[in-house]
């Protein structure tokens, strides 16, 4: 025989005085006084009987406590505990609820040991609060779609195309960091955004370089002992990129050997790699580096005015106040061309100097130890044509080698 539902009214739940009331189909209301009370279910499950809270009176009323009645005991007749069900419904809406913003930091934690510097600059995280975070952030991860990441990025889609590539790809990084943690996100998500975006009109844009002509001049009117001045200096005579030179180490340094180590995670395109990148020091490399050496901190061989080291744009700016279009960066391409245009140093050495990597070509013809040795009388003849020293022509010396 059915069990008889609905035995209370909304008068009695008010006014019953302290006690045990049963509305009928396991629904039990449990008043500590007159007013305050708490509802129970009490199902069977399993074999045994469980009793599961359904909220607190008045807070949840009559109406409301036989509504969920229902529905646990629906779950019941299916063999299922509804106190099991109900906890993996609230984790799975809590997971629904993970915001982007959150997310977002959880994932560059996760990948900051693989970042340069473990990412302290803060280029990982820039797309994403620049232009993704401000309008995306406080959403459930879970509900962002294709749309929403297509308005976001559209008004830098076609104007900073190479800002907004990576603020998608970051996007793209965080939603499937988010599938990792269990969230049910869309990994497609990007992709479609990407196609309803469209084509971007990208133009390859190169960095003004100094003509290697006139790299001497320049290099020779910074003839002052200022960090700025040193590290151009020592970034022109190496012809590495800015980052491994901001963030040079006293200790990177063997002024014995005369070469410069810089380990791995310091190369562009060495992350995961183990190999460190050995340069070889001219004479007037090394001179420079004794020169900076008195300003020295903590470590760094050119720190910034305040804390930490010299600023990306520090050397940029110099340039800039010295009315040249070229920036620093360029200096490698002055390097390669001056390479190209007055010497005969085989292909696969010039790439080696600027770290381009074509290893297996060059374990093919030298070991190791020769390409570094090869390499120094590119970067000692470099030297000595920026600083003055001699013409650029060193034709003669790569003779021996064919």
């Amino acid at each position: 025989m059915a069990r008889e539902l609905n035995k209370l009214t909304a008068l009695t739940v008010k006014s019953a005085p302290a006690g045990m009331y049963g509305d009928g189909g396991s629904l039990w209301l449990i008043k500590s006084d007159e007013k305050y009370g708490k509802w129970i279910l009490r199902v069977h499950v399993y074999g045994r009987r469980r009793e599961m809270g359904l909220g607190t009176y008045p807070r949840v009323s009559l109406k409301d406590a036989r509504a969920e009645a229902e529905k646990w005991r629906r779950v019941a007749l299916d063999g299922k505990d509804p106190i099991k069900q109900r906890e993996a419904d609230r984790r799975a809406a809590q997971r629904n609820m993970h915001i982007l913003r959150d997310v977002a930091a959880d994932a560059f934690e996760s990948h900051k040991t693989s970042l340069k510097g473990d990412g302290k600059a803060g280029r990982w995280m820039s797309p994403l609060e620049l232009h993704i975070l401000p309008k995306l952030g406080g959403m459930p991860v879970a509900e962002i779609d294709q749309i929403d990441i297509r308005d976001t990025l559209r008004p830098i889609w076609k104007a900073k195309p190479d800002t907004a590539v990576k603020a998608l790809n970051r996007l793209n990084l965080c939603i499937r960091h988010a599938g990792a943690l269990g969230l049910p996100v869309d990994l497609q998500a990007t992709d479609r955004a990407k196609l309803l975006l469209g084509s971007q009109d990208k133009k390859v844009k190169h960095i003004p370089s100094l003509p290697w002509q006139d790299t001497p001049a320049f290099y020779q009117s910074l003839n002052e002992s200022t960090i700025t001045q040193l590290a151009l200096r020592l970034l022109i005579l190496t012809a590495v990129r800015a980052s491994p030179l901001r963030f040079a180490r006293l200790e990177q340094f063997d002024v014995e050997g005369a070469v410069w180590t810089i380990p791995a995670d310091m190369m562009k395109g060495q992350r995961g790699k183990t190999d460190d990148f050995i340069v070889p020091l001219s004479p007037a490399a090394l001179g420079v580096i004794e020169q900076a050496r008195p300003f020295a901190r903590d470590g760094f061989l050119f720190p910034s005015m305040r804390k930490g080291v010299i600023s990306d744009a520090t050397m940029g700016a110099y340039m800039s106040r010295a009315k040249l279009e070229a920036r620093p960066h360029g200096f490698r391409s002055s390097f390669r061309t001056w390479v190209e245009e007055k010497t005969e140093t085989p292909r696969v050495i010039a790439e080696e100097c600027l770290a381009h990597s074509v290893r297996g070509k060059v374990e093919s013809a030298y070991n190791r130890s020769q390409v570094v040795e090869k390499r120094r009388i590119v970067m000692d003849r470099w030297g000595a044509f920026v600083s003055g020293q001699e013409r650029a022509n060193i034709l003669d010396i790569w003779k021996s080698e064919a």
